[in-house]
C-alpha cells in the first residue's frame, strides 16, 4: 500500500510547478477583486518604484523579456502601464505606471496582505522562513551557473 501523503513525483520542476500553481491560485482569487491577476499585480508593483526597461524588468521578476513584452500588452491597453523612449537611448523603451495602474495597485495591495496572510498562517512562520531559506539558496545556486 502507498502512503497518500508521498509526493507522487521525484522531479523537482514538477513539484515546484504544483506548488506555484497552488499558490498563485489562492493569490489571484483574493487579487481578482481588484481587476488583476498576480502576474499582472508584480508587474505594476515593480514598475511603481522606478520607470526601467523591459530588460531590466524582465531580469527583476525573473521573465524572459518576450514573455513580460506580451504580458505588458494588456496593462498598457488598460492604461495603466505606459511605455516611453529613454532619455539616454531613445533606441529603448521604459516601462512606467501611470495614475490607473497606481489606483489598481492601491485597490490591489490589502488584497495580496490577505492572500500573503493565509499562506503565512497555513504554513506557519518557521514554515515559511525555512521555504524562503531554501528558494533563496536554490535559486542563488542555479543563477551561478
Amino acid at each position: 500500500m502507498t502512503d497518500p501523503n508521498a509526493p507522487h513525483s521525484l522531479c523537482t520542476c514538477f513539484r515546484l510547478r504544483k506548488l506555484a500553481r497552488q499558490v498563485t491560485q489562492r493569490y489571484d482569487r483574493e487579487l481578482a477583486a481588484a481587476g488583476v491577476n498576480l502576474n499582472q499585480y508584480s508587474i505594476l508593483r515593480r514598475a511603481a518604484r522606478t520607470a526601467q526597461t523591459v530588460s531590466a524588468l524582465a531580469r527583476e521578476i525573473g521573465m524572459d523579456r518576450t514573455t513580460l513584452s506580451r504580458d505588458l500588452k494588456p496593462l498598457v491597453a488598460a492604461g495603466w502601464i505606459e511605455q516611453i523612449s529613454s532619455e539616454e537611448d531613445a533606441r529603448q523603451r521604459l516601462v512606467r505606471i501611470k495614475p490607473a495602474g497606481k489606483r489598481v495597485l492601491e485597490r490591489a495591495q490589502p488584497l495580496w496582505r490577505k492572500a500573503q496572510d493565509d499562506i503565512d498562517a497555513r504554513l506557519g512562520a518557521t514554515g515559511v522562513n525555512a521555504l524562503h531559506t531554501h528558494l533563496d539558496r536554490a535559486m542563488a545556486r542555479l543563477d551561478a551557473q
